[in-house]
């Protein structure tokens, strides 16, 4: 992977999180759930135990530095592992309790706060995006054209067709997109817009954006961007508190996820797991920030997209409130039906699926590949064509720095992988989890 594409990455996901409690203290809490025999669940513990020995011999090759998988089935851990080094140059051995950069994954999160406002009748996820953010009421689509003269592309402003809708950016199908992974003329206009900046507002965020041209009309191209970071700033308007207020508020403390915020305390630094130094450059890929520069003081940029942080053992009990229609422990956060909305298919066979899909391998939308896009995460759609095991209806999505989880509702299961490294690179050990994992499963 070259260092322009590992750029790439460090970008679109900034920001992380925790809340900010003793450390001891978060993990107490977040690891309750007690570790059952596997066999009550229906997977085989000698089978389970392929992953223990295959991720340990990926570490003992220095492929990766360390690892912490969960797999969860019938509302029990049937699995639990810290593998490896949570720092391999300082010898850091991985802990269960390690903290994690999950990028991308905060996206479903933030797509379950939209949606908990939605039941509670305050946002309608076929409006306007402009009903909240009048700012993008005059929003174009940027089309390149020749200039006559010299034949150069330049931009032109086209009227839309339609709005933009709160499902579009559910669904990124908005035409909002992410300026490193394209060279049209609307990309380049994104990465000069430093639309990255953590030390902005989201407020600040979506004025500078709603300036920007559209990539594509409104519901006519899946793209993957920064929409979900304009439902967070949707969601502080609905709301009348901060983005990471409500996911605290309404979502991690409830959960009982207490190491997943947008920011660390300094306790929490010891638990960071960093991605190995890179023997080609001798340099740690640049897809992480240090664990110091991640406190509340610093982060202004709540990203909805990609700026939380978390465990194993903190996702594992948002997976587990998933597989579980909405609810855990007694607390509801949506209804089933709802959950079962967010994780149908939402594209029509119309709709082009384009920008980053060699990247994001076998987490495409793609028919081809047997899947597509719900509201916030990957769905599987047929049985054949995708290369990995699951079934019908599971969906998942992967973070920029190697995090990965699935919901399988046909199997009550889930299982969340962490690691830190490069997105790419990170590809071929979550497609191993998916056939380990269904290994392991005998009845």
């Amino acid at each position: 992977m070259n260092r322009r594409k590992m750029n790439c990455h460090r970008t679109f996901p900034l920001l992380s999180i925790l809340l900010v409690v003793p450390a001891s203290l978060a993990f107490a809490q977040a690891a309750q759930e007690k570790i059952i025999r596997p066999e009550v669940v229906g997977f085989s513990s000698d089978r389970l135990a392929r992953i223990t020995q295959y991720f340990q011999s990926e570490v003992d090759k220095g492929s990766i530095p360390g690892v912490v998988l969960v797999v969860g089935r019938n509302g029990s851990v049937a699995y639990r592992q810290a593998i490896g080094f949570q720092d391999r140059e300082k010898k850091t051995p991985m802990k269960t309790d390690a903290i994690f950069r999950i990028y991308s994954m905060t996206k479903p999160i933030a797509t379950v706060a939209v949606m908990m406002l939605a039941e509670e009748g305050k946002i309608d996820v076929l409006a306007p995006v402009s009903l909240y953010l009048p700012e993008f009421k005059d929003a174009k689509v940027g089309v390149e054209k020749p200039d006559p003269a010299t034949g150069k592309p330049t931009l032109a402003l086209e009227d839309l067709h339609r709005p933009v809708t709160v499902q579009d950016l559910l669904r990124h199908t908005s035409g909002i997109v992410y300026g490193p992974f394209g060279t049209s003329l609307v990309h380049q206009a994104y990465n000069k817009a430093n639309l990255f900046d953590r030390g902005q507002t989201l407020a600040e965020f979506v004025t500078k954006l709603s300036k920007l041209p559209l990539a594509h009309q409104p519901g006519t191209v899946w793209e993957y961007g920064m929409s979900v970071d304009v439902l967070g700033r949707i969601v502080e308007v609905v709301s009348g508190i901060p983005f990471d207020q409500f996911i605290a508020e309404r979502i991690t403390r409830p959960l009982k996820m207490p190491d997943t915020a947008f920011y660390l305390a300094p306790a929490q630094f010891p638990r960071v797991a960093e991605p190995q130094v890179d023997p080609a450059t001798g340099k740690r890929p640049p897809i992480a920030e240090p664990a110091e520069d991640l406190t509340k003081e610093k982060i202004k940029f709540f990203s909805g997209g990609g700026g939380l942080l978390s465990t194993a053992a903190d996702y594992s009990r948002f997976c587990q409130m998933l597989v579980n229609g909405g609810e855990l422990d007694g607390v509801r956060l949506l209804s089933p039906k709802t959950v079962a909305v967010m994780t149908s298919d939402q594209l029509n066979s119309e709709m082009s699926r384009v920008g980053m899909l060699p990247a994001t391998q076998d987490l495409a939308p793609l028919p081809e590949l047997g899947q597509s896009f719900g509201l916030g995460f990957a769905v599987r759609v047929d049985p054949g064509r995708t290369p990995v095991s699951g079934s019908v209806g599971d969906y998942f999505w992967a973070g920029a720095a190697g995090t990965y989880f699935w919901v399988d509702p046909k199997e009550k299961l889930y299982a969340v992988f962490m690691l830190q490294m490069p997105f790419v690179e990170a590809g071929h050990y979550r497609r191993a989890l998916r056939e380990l994992v269904y290994g392991a499963l005998v009845h």
